[in-house]
C-alpha cells in the first residue's frame, strides 16, 4: 500500500480565535508544536491536520473556503486521517508527528458552519504531538509510518465524586489507580474528576474512547446503592459490547474480604477498541480490586485492539 502524501499547506495564527493564515515554511518544536502558532503548547493537541481531499469535497458543496478557515495547521494530500488509529506517526523531513486525537467538540459554531450548516474539522480533523523537531516546507513529502509497535498501552482515570468535584474531599482513589497502572506499564494520558452526573460521565467515556482512543478507562466511585450513584448505568449506556467477566472477578475476589462486596454494582464493558472498568470509590477497595485483575488486562486489550500499523488512503 502506498503510504506517501504531500504537504499542500501550512497555516498558523498568532492569537486564538482568529483565522489562520498560510505560510511557506515553519519550524516544529518538539513537545510544543509550530513556532508562532497560538495553539502550540505542552498538551496533546499541538498540531492539527486536515486532508486536502476533505476540503475539496466540502468545496464541491458550494463552500468558499481557503486553507486555514477550519483552524487547521497542516493540509495534507493523500490520507484519510479519520480512518487511521491514534498513535499513527508521520514523517515530514526531520519532523516526526504522532496522532493523539481524532475530531474535537465544537463549542461555538464557526462562520463556516453558520453559512453552510456544516463544518468538517470536528469530525475529520486530527491532532498530533511533535516527537522530533525540524523545519517543514509546503510541497514536502509526508510519509505514514504507522503506529510504534512498542508504544505502551494508554489509560485514563475518571473519579466520580460530588464532594471531590466541589473541593470538599481529596481524591485519593484516582491517584492510587494511576500509580498501579503506571507500575504495570500503562501510560496514563488523562485524569478527570467529575460529579455523579450520568450525562457528564457518558460524554467523557465517549470522548476518551472515540476521539483519544484510550486503550483502558478505569473509573472509581458511583457504584453503590445511593440514588446519585450512576456510574454503571453510564458505562452500560456507552458500551458496544459487554465484558462482564472482569467485574465478576472483582466481586468474587472482594467477597473473600467482605460480604458487602455483593452490594457493589461495578460494570466492565467494551466501547469499540476501549476497555472500560468500574471500581469502587475507596482507595483500599481500588487497590484490592485492581489486584484481582491487573495481570490479565494487557492480554485482553491487545486482543481487542490489534496493532497492524496500516495507513488508510482515500
Amino acid at each position: 500500500m502506498n503510504n506517501k502524501g504531500t504537504l499542500q499547506g501550512i497555516c498558523i495564527s498568532q492569537k486564538k480565535g482568529t483565522r489562520k493564515h498560510e505560510i511557506d515554511s515553519a519550524f516544529l518544536k518538539k513537545d510544543w508544536g509550530i513556532e508562532g502558532d497560538a495553539h502550540a503548547g505542552n498538551w496533546h493537541r499541538q498540531v492539527s491536520l486536515l486532508s486536502l481531499e476533505k476540503i475539496e469535497a466540502f468545496r464541491e458543496k458550494g463552500a468558499r473556503v481557503e486553507f486555514g478557515d477550519f483552524g487547521e495547521n497542516l493540509i495534507i494530500e493523500g490520507f484519510d486521517f479519520r480512518a487511521l488509529p491514534v498513535g499513527t506517526r508521520f514523517r515530514i523531513g526531520n519532523v516526526l508527528l504522532e496522532m493523539t486525537q481524532i475530531g474535537k467538540e465544537c463549542h461555538t459554531h464557526c462562520a463556516i458552519y453558520k453559512t453552510m450548516g456544516d463544518c468538517i474539522m470536528p469530525r475529520e480533523g486530527v491532532f498530533a504531538v511533535v516527537k522530533e523537531e525540524g523545519e517543514i516546507h509546503r510541497g514536502d513529502m509526508v510519509e505514514c509510518l504507522g503506529a510504534d509497535p512498542d508504544r505502551p498501552l494508554t489509560a485514563a482515570v475518571i473519579t466520580l465524586s460530588d464532594k471531590g468535584f466541589r473541593g470538599e474531599r481529596e481524591d485519593k482513589s484516582g491517584p492510587a489507580i494511576v500509580e498501579i497502572l503506571t507500575e504495570n506499564g500503562y501510560e496514563v494520558i488523562e485524569t478527570i474528576l467529575l460529579p455523579d452526573r450520568q450525562p457528564l460521565i457518558e460524554k467523557e467515556l465517549i470522548r476518551l474512547s472515540d476521539q483519544r482512543q484510550v486503550n483502558l478507562i478505569v473509573t472509581t466511585g458511583g457504584t453503590g446503592f445511593s440514588e446519585t450513584d450512576c456510574t454503571p448505568e453510564a458505562t452500560l449506556n456507552v458500551a458496544t459490547r459487554n465484558a462482564p467477566g472482569i467485574a465478576e472477578a472483582i466481586r468474587a475476589g472482594s467477597m473473600q474480604i467482605t460480604r458487602r462486596a455483593m452490594l457493589s454494582r461495578e460494570a466492565s464493558v467494551i466501547r469499540n477498541k476501549t476497555l472500560i472498568i468500574n471500581l469502587p470509590g475507596s482507595p483500599k477497595a481500588v487497590k484490592e480490586s485492581l489486584g484481582f485483575v491487573i495481570d490479565q488486562l494487557e492480554h485482553g486489550i491487545k486482543i481487542l485492539t490489534g496493532r497492524d500499523g496500516e495507513c488508510a488512503r482515500k
